[in-house]
């Protein structure tokens, strides 16, 4: 697919006379990412990558911090070569996430680090570079936009969404101003927790569209409260171009909308949406099939639950806190924990539960409920939040906790976080030598090289074709004894019982 085709196709619904809507995909990153703890391989993708093609999105997802840092930690995998395998066999556009000046990991780079990332990224074939900084602070994603932009790729720039007395409409049009004067090719609500009620859709999305100008705006929104279908309808009524989903069964729950949902509301309005049906199920019925084959959960229609709207975590943080929680025998006191982090994130200024505060604040309400005592241990995290570390507060934190954190005045940072950053890629050059890719150097800024030395293993040759009935032949091939398997193909479910001596 031309260039051409690619505008042709995303920037049609700024034309009012056009009715169309496009698809992104995510199904190979945030979908996994929060119903799988981010475990899915290179291997179970590559398979299915020619129907994915086939299914019309805009654009394809396949990267972002959580899947990087996955790949480097857990699956040892090199991510690099994950990205320039994907974009070298999906003819669809491959989209990327970072997370501003902190990309990958929790800690802040430098400005240097930051553009080397883009170069390699525009090198392996990234079309689109999506970018948020957690605060909302856009001078944290100003290196970002400007890199990727050298680099020859779109810039995706996002708004983070989430509920305050200070995060209102108006706020939200300021801070989209800011990424048109930043020149962004799309700008996107991205909506970490499903906050968004259809209510809030109809104030904000007009707001918004009017502000962006000719701008695409883009709609993610996680499925959590069970309301996202219905919040996608309005933001498509509203001129957003482009909505993030995931296909069955990696959609909902904590994940994003279902794909096959969002196409059958955007057809019911009028809207054309290029979706390939058939081969939408074929990718449907193939990860079908790897949830059945891993043991894999499945995505759920997520009921209204109004206590997300207090608390605010997302649905996989939960989860996790749920097991953390099971192993000090403390799953008791899970309801607790929660109502304490929405008071935090009163205390704190409200900032937005997505990484890397949604991990400080639950760290903190754990250690005030465990403790017995509002702020008696504050982590150095929480500290460095404070006093404006990694960016601008969007509001002023409560004098209770600023009693207990006892900042100083010279310890407040007012300057972009990356202006106290000294450059690190000559540092690096010189320590790995001259033989070190600009890979290597990326890799050895972000992680030691304990985590590192896995990496240099060979990896296999990853199959670039299958289908459910393939993996459903290659599955019982592999079984010594087989005595009860449930298998999913062409749509329909089948329960096979066999006994092989």
């Amino acid at each position: 697919m031309t260039d051409l085709s690619i505008m042709q196709r995303t920037s049609a619904p700024h034309d009012r006379g056009t009715r169309t809507f496009g698809l992104v995909d995510v199904t190979l990153r945030d979908a996994h990412q929060c119903l799988w703890s981010t475990r899915m391989t290179t291997s179970t993708m590559t398979p299915i990558l020619g129907a994915i093609d086939r299914v019309g999105y805009a654009y394809v997802n396949i990267l972002g911090g959580a899947v990087f840092d996955v790949c480097v930690r857990y699956l040892q995998e090199n991510p690099w070569r994950r990205v320039g395998l994907l974009c070298d066999r999906l003819a669809t556009p491959c989209d990327g996430l970072t997370r501003g000046q902190s990309l990958y990991t929790f800690e802040l780079f430098p400005d240097d680090i930051v553009a080397l990332n883009s170069s390699v990224l525009a090198g392996l074939g990234l079309s689109v570079l999506t970018v948020y900084d957690a605060l909302n602070d856009n001078r944290n994603i100003v290196s970002s936009v400007r890199s990727a932009h050298e680099a020859g790729m779109k810039v995706n720039a996002m708004l983070t969404y989430t509920l305050s007395p200070v995060h209102t409409d108006a706020y939200y049009v300021e801070r989209a101003k800011e990424l048109v004067a930043l020149r962004a090719d799309f700008i996107s609500v991205k909506d970490p927790t499903g906050l968004l009620t259809p209510e809030r859709g109809r104030t904000l999305f007009p707001a918004l569209v009017a502000a962006v100008g000719e701008i695409p705006l883009q709609l993610h929104s996680h499925a959590q409260s069970g309301l996202a279908p219905e919040v996608y309808e309005v933001a498509m009524a509203a001129g957003f171009s482009l909505g993030h989903t995931a296909v069955t069964p990696l959609a909902n729950g904590a994940s994003l909308p279902a794909a096959q949902e969002i196409d059958a509301r955007a057809t019911r309005q009028g809207f054309a949406t290029n979706v390939d049906l058939a081969a939408l199920a074929e990718v449907s019925d193939y990860f079908d099939w790897v949830c059945e084959r891993d043991d894999k959960p499945r995505g759920r229609v997520a009921e209204y639950d109004p206590a997300l709207y207090e608390h605010q975590v997302p649905g996989g943080m939960i989860s996790n806190l749920k097991s953390q929680l099971a192993t000090m025998n403390m799953a008791h006191r899970l309801p607790e924990i929660l109502e304490e982090a929405a008071q935090v994130r009163r205390d704190l200024g409200y900032p937005i539960l997505v990484s890397p505060f949604a991990q400080y604040i639950i760290t903190q309400a754990v250690l005030n409920v465990v403790q017995g005592e509002r702020y008696k241990t504050i982590p150095d995290e929480v500290r460095k939040y404070a006093m404006g570390y990694y960016g601008r507060l969007a509001a002023q934190p409560a004098d209770v906790f600023l009693e207990r954190a006892r900042i100083r005045d010279d310890e407040r940072v007012e300057e972009a976080p990356a202006a106290h950053l000294a450059p690190a890629v000559p540092r690096l050059r010189a320590q790995l030598g001259v033989s070190a890719s600009d890979e290597d150097i990326l890799l050895a800024a972000f992680y030691s090289p304990e985590l590192l030395a896995p990496l240099k293993k060979s990896e296999p040759a990853y199959e670039d074709k299958t289908s459910p009935l393939a993996e459903m032949i290659r599955y019982l091939g592999a079984q010594r004894d087989l005595t009860h398997a449930r298998v999913r193909f062409g749509g329909m479910d089948m329960t096979l019982s066999a006994a092989r001596g």
